[in-house]
């Protein structure tokens, strides 16, 4: 007899910089070794397993993410009571925000759904030491409003083959930013924070692996004068050969949202 099994979409948000990413790694804490160590606690002797939406990388952290519980034989009795307990006993640098049945039907991997990643920087000063979480920190003048010009170019359909590492025979390298700008950053604040502070904020439905980072890398060449906005309108040509190699730091990476549609 086939047991019955229940779903649930489970949103949760994390500070990434003690931890080695998403997925499951020996010998290293990773978000989903952490929760799956809470989950074996607050539900004792029950069989579940849990599928991510996003395999972030050491030291990015989420804003807003999830992961979906398939839980076998019984369901959750009280929903709420359950977050509760969950909060209660995960570690302090993640949280549960929400929690939803949903059915079989529901895949978190194959769902449409809409990222939005930010990246936080400042440049000139050497930051406060507790920046070093959540900000990327470049000590040296650039050129700001270059920077926002060539983030615009990155706006739309484009081959991103040249943004992108250890990509297999089945990568898609077209791929549509529906947002892609560097603004002033009024998102996130603390009283540490450098006076002026910026983030590049991009969103579509997928990312290749490195993709936002080596964008961001390529946006500081530009702020460097070492790249010109030709430059960046080349390499998103599916038949140019540039491929970029300067992967920005992991620190100030944040998948800020997640719809599913």
């Amino acid at each position: 007899m086939q047991r019955k099994r229940f779903y649930y979409l489970i949103k949760i948000q994390y500070l990434g910089f003690r931890l080695h990413g998403w997925q499951k790694q020996p010998d290293v804490k990773t978000v989903e070794d952490l929760i799956t160590k809470t989950l074996r606690y607050v539900l004792p002797g029950e069989k579940f397993k849990i599928l991510g939406t996003s395999r972030t990388d050491a030291m990015v952290s989420a804003m807003d993410s999830g992961f979906e519980l398939f839980l076998d034989e019984k369901p959750l009795e009280d929903l709420e009571n359950f977050l509760k307990l969950f909060n209660l006993n995960l570690p302090q640098d993640i949280r549960a925000l929400s929690i939803s049945e949903v059915d079989s039907k529901f895949n978190i991997i194959q769902h449409p759904k809409y990222k939005e990643y930010i990246y936080l920087f400042s440049f000139g000063d050497k930051n406060h030491p507790f920046c070093a979480p959540l900000m990327a920190n470049f000590q040296e003048d650039l050129d700001i409003e270059k920077m926002k010009q060539a983030a615009a170019l990155f706006r739309g359909q484009h081959n991103f083959r040249n943004y992108c590492v250890r990509v297999s025979e089945n990568s898609k390298f077209e791929r549509e930013m529906q947002v892609s700008e560097i603004v002033e950053n009024i998102d996130i604040t603390a009283s540490f924070f450098p006076e002026n502070t910026f983030l590049f904020r991009i969103s579509g439905e997928g990312f290749l692996r490195h993709q936002v980072r080596l964008m961001m890398g390529t946006l500081v060449l530009v702020g460097r004068g070492e790249f010109k906005l030709e430059d960046i309108r080349n390499s998103l040509k599916a038949d140019y050969d540039m491929q970029m190699d300067y992967i920005a730091p992991a620190s100030g990476l944040i998948l800020n949202k997640v719809d599913f549609t």
